[in-house]
């Protein structure tokens, strides 16, 4: 009840367009109402059209501005609108049997306190009533994929691992806030597929 009264008291913009939260959670509910998950089937992810990316659309507008509140405005609580949005758009016959984030280097973990990606990993998981397994590593800094595109996936190649004495239960899906190039999410798929994963299907807020 305490939370709730602070909440309508305390006034709060929605990062999504401005207006006032009230005692709404992350997003004020028109722009709850526009965040519609749906599956792609063309990407830099897969050689030929399949059905794997799921997305709740392009990054412009709610969606860009939802973004760079959570991963640089300290809005955490994004996460759990955002990921519950995307779970809903996750077909069911993916049987998807482990949510993996993309992980951050540690040094600019340190810098923003959190990542963004295993947030909204670990809410995806629980919406769909799986396991969140923290299997990637990053084995070393590279530039933030939206200043790197010119680079492309050479300078992503060899930048994760998967951690040791884990398994790796598919089909997997793999979560971040954005894709850009593709060329950090394929550095993921290919590293996973060494360690001899199977089905990968990936997951992001915009692309």
């Amino acid at each position: 009840m305490l939370t709730g009264l602070w909440r309508t008291l305390l006034p709060r913009a929605c990062p999504g367009c401005g207006a006032q939260l009230g005692q709404e959670v992350g997003l004020c509910r028109a722009c709850r109402a526009g965040l519609h998950a749906h599956v792609e089937s063309h990407s830099p992810l897969r050689p030929r059209p399949e059905p794997h990316l799921v997305t709740l659309g392009r990054y412009r507008g709610v969606g860009r501005r939802a973004v760079r509140a959570l991963k640089f405005g300290g809005a955490r609580e994004l996460a759990g609108v955002l990921g519950e949005a995307l779970a809903a758009g996750v077909p069911g016959n993916w049987a998807i049997g482990a949510v993996i984030p993309v992980p951050l280097h540690p040094s600019r973990q340190r810098q923003r306190g959190y990542n963004q990606a295993e947030l909204l990993a670990r809410e995806v998981a629980r919406c769909l009533d799986t396991v969140y397994v923290d299997a990637l590593s990053r084995t070393r800094a590279t530039r933030q994929q939206a200043r790197q595109q010119a680079a492309g996936r050479n300078e992503m190649a060899g930048a994760f691992a998967v951690r040791p004495g884990g398994s790796l239960p598919g089909p997997l899906l793999l979560i971040d806030d954005v894709m850009t190039s593709g060329s950090t999410l394929i550095a993921c798929q290919d590293a996973l597929y060494e360690a001899g994963a199977g089905e990968i299907y990936v997951a992001v807020i915009a692309r």
